[in-house]
């Protein structure tokens, strides 16, 4: 079974530099690691122009779809998105909480590990696919109940630079060789738990380099 590990966050939080700095990262220490990219970042560029509603669960469906592909030929995935974000932007954008269900299914389905990038990096422009940093917090709240509902746990990563890659990368080690006692052998998936974990204001104790 492939470890996937799936990167959630509001726009301009470095989703995608962090996903490539992981792949590089791990293949760099010999492994088999599988690269998704945001299949909505190439919709876009190839129309000139952002989805509309009734297209949104078919971009749901191909990075759900892409992750799974990529899961049977390597032994990590590192997944610059899921199809929660699509869902929340579903959400946000037309209202419509439809792909909730199917999204968070997968999710729960297919992620070992979910590395939740925080708001702490400046917003940047980056053409059709940022809406700008007032929506970052709304988006933010949203993945979190999303996840909670999915009943994901999940890791929050600060820092910026390397220190951003090493707190990923401290997540991503323990969970794959957890300490004696964090992992219910009768499940491989890595559970991180925090009681305040569905609390953006619990990010100011920047614990991610040691996960609980």
């Amino acid at each position: 079974m492939s470890f996937v590990v799936a990167l959630l966050g509001a726009e301009s939080t470095g989703k995608t530099t962090l996903a490539q700095s992981l792949a590089r990262a791990l293949r760099g220490e010999g492994r088999s690691v599988g690269l998704v990219g945001e299949y909505l970042r190439e919709f876009c560029d190839s129309r000139g122009r952002t989805p509309r509603q009734d297209e949104q669960a078919g971009i749901a469906e191909e990075q759900t779809r892409r992750i799974a592909q990529a899961a049977r030929e390597h032994d990590i995935v590192i997944a610059d998105t899921s199809a929660l974000m699509i869902a929340v932007y579903s959400e946000l954008v037309f209202g419509d909480t439809s792909l909730y269900a199917r999204a968070e299914a997968a999710h729960r389905e297919a992620s070992r590990l979910t590395l939740l990038t925080a708001l702490d990096l400046p917003w940047q422009h980056d053409g059709l696919q940022r809406d700008g940093p007032h929506v970052r917090e709304p988006v933010d709240a949203l993945v979190r109940a999303a996840l909670v509902r999915a009943q994901v746990s999940w890791s929050v990563v600060f820092g910026t630079g390397a220190a951003r890659d090493d707190a990923a990368l401290a997540s991503i080690r323990r969970a794959l060789a957890p300490p004696a006692g964090d992992l219910d052998t009768r499940n491989a998936r890595w559970h991180w738990h925090c009681e305040r974990c569905g609390d953006a204001a619990c990010e100011q104790h920047r614990l991610p380099l040691m996960p609980r």
